[in-house]
């Protein structure tokens, strides 16, 4: 059955969730922050700033008006990058029809609050019905429908269905969890480990290093999940190690990319201002390190990332005070 769905953000993967769920016969409008941004779409039928070379259908709707992005709207997908959500709900917040289900793609935690994307939502708008879409699913691989898998997490088993149904494609498969908590958590972190593969690329210290850093990152974030009370089992699937891996490894991964500045000597505000995208890795290394810090979980990989990337601490430096910890069983 064909629905009406509101995409939140303009970014890359707002548009490319835009273009698989319009090619499935559903009704679809894309609502961004910025007049200029949304008009130039609306023009040119491309997001040039965000995902170049790939054609918006003409049935899908864009707007920046937040009075119109819900007309009917039967499912949303909120695609806003997670410092910036609080913003744009509080937009939006008003014209919000209730009881409509929030799927975030949204992958972080908001620095004042560390609030994960699904909890923001409801904060800013009250009681709705949330999950999440998550996974390794770089857009311009979407954006040409190469095969993928991802998994829809929520608490409601019959909303994670829905979510599998209306995204399920036969290039796009999509399981589902009820663990929100791991998978939000697994989504945000995987983003630190890929700052460190990153800076391990510009480093050029070899294949040997960033496995074990891949291998021992997904220890170190499953172990903060735990933690926090998600379930183990959730950090070595889909969102977790399936995530990590396409992260870290990936030409495409804006935090692994960035990581890789960091690790050929530049600083904060030479990496940020490389790219118009945000770099969610960035925030977030701060918000995991609070968590560890609340907790009391051990991070020696996130923290090294915070001293380089924060503190400006010489990467060799870093990776030589983690090789030289004081040795364990694995």
């Amino acid at each position: 059955m064909s629905e009406r769905i509101a995409i939140i953000g303009d970014g890359a993967m707002g548009t490319v969730c835009a273009m698989l769920l319009a090619s499935k016969g559903h009704a679809v409008t894309i609502w961004g922050a910025f007049r200029e941004n949304i008009e130039a779409m609306a023009r040119t039928r491309t997001n040039e700033k965000f995902l170049p070379g790939y054609s918006i259908p003409e049935s899908i709707r864009l707007t920046h008006r937040e009075d119109e992005v819900f007309a009917e709207a039967t499912f949303v997908v909120s695609a806003v990058p997670c410092q910036h959500l609080r913003s744009a709900w509080s937009r939006l917040k008003e014209y919000v029809p209730r009881r409509v289900p929030v799927c975030s793609v949204s992958k972080g935690i908001e620095n004042e609050t560390l609030l994960r994307p699904t909890q923001i939502i409801r904060d800013v708008v009250g009681d709705c019905r949330t999950a999440a879409l998550s996974g390794p699913c770089i857009a311009n691989e979407l954006a040409r429908c190469l095969p993928a898998g991802v998994v829809a997490a929520c608490e409601d088993d019959t909303l994670a269905r829905h979510i599998q149904e209306l995204f399920s494609t036969d290039w796009f498969r999509v399981y589902r969890k009820t663990d929100l908590l791991g998978v939000e958590l697994a989504a945000a972190t995987k983003n630190v480990v890929a700052l460190a593969a990153g800076i391990i690329d510009g480093l050029r210290v070899g294949d040997n290093c960033k496995a074990a850093l891949l291998t021992r990152g997904l220890v170190e974030i499953t172990r903060l999940g735990v933690g926090l009370g998600a379930e183990k089992e959730t950090f070595s699937g889909l969102a977790g190690m399936g995530d990590l891996v396409t992260t870290c490894i990936s030409p495409h991964g804006r935090n692994r990319s960035a990581g890789e500045l960091f690790g050929k000597g530049k600083k904060l505000d030479e990496v940020l201002a490389s790219t118009a995208s945000v770099i969610e890795g960035i925030p977030t290394t701060r918000s995991v390190m609070q968590l560890a810090r609340n907790h009391d979980i051990e991070m020696p990989i996130t923290q090294a990332v915070h001293d380089v990337v924060f503190d400006g601490k010489d990467p060799i430096v870093a990776i030589t005070e983690l090789m030289t910890r004081s040795l364990k069983a694995e």
